[in-house]
């Protein structure tokens, strides 16, 4: 008989807490892998079975629920500390606006664009340093601004998206045809192809809202907005065109943000569904393919001159690179410390001692 493993739960829906919560999904799903096969049983027996497996699923919900909690703190932070340096860098560029070359609109808005267009590595030339001063500075913050995107605005938009995919999971488990095309059962995530589409139709939707703004409020052709879209979202900026108006450059301070990270995220999902695929084949390669007497001896862990089936099922999978022999070597350690008895069998007696 199965049942499920967790009876308790950690009550966290209103502690107040400003980062979100999960706890209680996290449980559930720890409750549904860690499942106990209990059949002809005493009942004092079961009773220590269900203490062990109730508390070996509260303690790692409760690891999850703080690993989101760690996650959401860095997230918090990372964001605290972008806004102090657009606020730095705003400042800085109003006080010292005189040592820059710009076709002026408003001197706040102005240092916004300049801070976002540097760091987003775009530099679109319409502002620039001309003074010793103004160009130290601008080395200093665009190294600096470089970082900010690599590790805080991409972490925080990792952690979006994994928000996004957890909800999206949980939307189209209910009707498994579909779930079984969106989603990658064996790995409980979205099918890389899923990823693929979101990203580009993401992509899409950056250039052609970048676009619309550029042809309505900068006044440039359609062929001309598509180019500076797509220019300024691959980071590449001519500079033969820019955004010229109070409106084009709040909105491009927000934008480029945004659709920069997006192009960057949706180059990474296709790089990996090519290594996806390449993996596919060789795993369809190594199965395929007749064993050898080089084989044989490499799959004979215990050199018994036999090769079991769990030899060869660790074997093939470190043939296909998804465990290692080292992997293997330190899960027989872990083994031989649970096995207290040295029978080649772990029993509850040996997990509760």
């Amino acid at each position: 008989m199965m049942e499920d493993c967790c009876y308790h739960s950690i009550d966290t829906e209103n502690d107040g807490s400003a980062y979100p919560s999960q706890t209680s999904n996290s449980i559930n799903s720890v409750s549904n892998r860690l499942r106990l096969q209990r059949s002809q049983t005493t009942p004092a027996t079961r009773d220590i079975e269900e203490e062990i497996v109730t508390s070996t699923c509260n303690e790692a919900a409760q690891s999850e629920f703080e690993a989101d909690r760690k996650e959401w703190n860095k997230i918090t932070i990372g964001f605290l500390f972008f806004a102090i340096y657009l606020t730095l860098g705003v400042a800085i560029y109003t006080l010292f606006r005189t040592h820059f070359h710009s076709q002026e609109t408003q001197s706040i808005v102005d240092g916004l664009y300049f801070s976002i267009v540097t760091m987003c590595t775009v530099g679109y030339g319409d502002i620039t340093p001309r003074s010793s001063t103004a160009k130290i500075y601008s080395i200093a913050f665009v190294v600096v601004g470089f970082g900010f995107i690599d590790i805080l605005l991409s972490g925080m938009l990792s952690y979006i998206l994994d928000l996004q995919e957890s909800l999206f999971l949980r939307t189209v488990e209910a009707n498994n045809d579909v779930a079984s095309y969106l989603i990658d059962m064996g790995k409980g995530r979205m099918t890389i192809r899923i990823k693929v589409g979101i990203a580009i139709g993401a992509l899409l939707f950056c250039v052609g809202l970048g676009a619309s703004v550029l042809h309505f409020v900068e006044k440039l052709g359609w062929i001309d907005s598509l180019y500076v879209s797509i220019m300024s979202v691959t980071t590449v900026g001519y500079g033969d065109y820019a955004f010229s108006t109070v409106i084009g450059r709040i909105f491009a301070s927000i934008w480029l943000v945004f659709s920069t990270l997006t192009v960057a995220r949706a180059f990474l999902y296709l790089s990996e569904a090519r290594i996806d695929a390449r993996h596919r084949k060789f795993v369809e390669y190594v199965l395929r393919k007749n064993m050898t007497v080089s084989d044989f001896r490499a799959a004979d862990i215990d050199h018994d001159n036999s090769v079991s089936k769990s030899e060869f099922i660790l074997y093939k999978l470190e043939e296909m690179g998804k465990i290692t022999g080292t992997d293997i070597e330190q899960i027989r350690k872990h083994f031989n410390r649970l096995d207290s008895v040295n029978d080649g069998k772990i029993i509850l007696n040996d997990i509760i001692s």
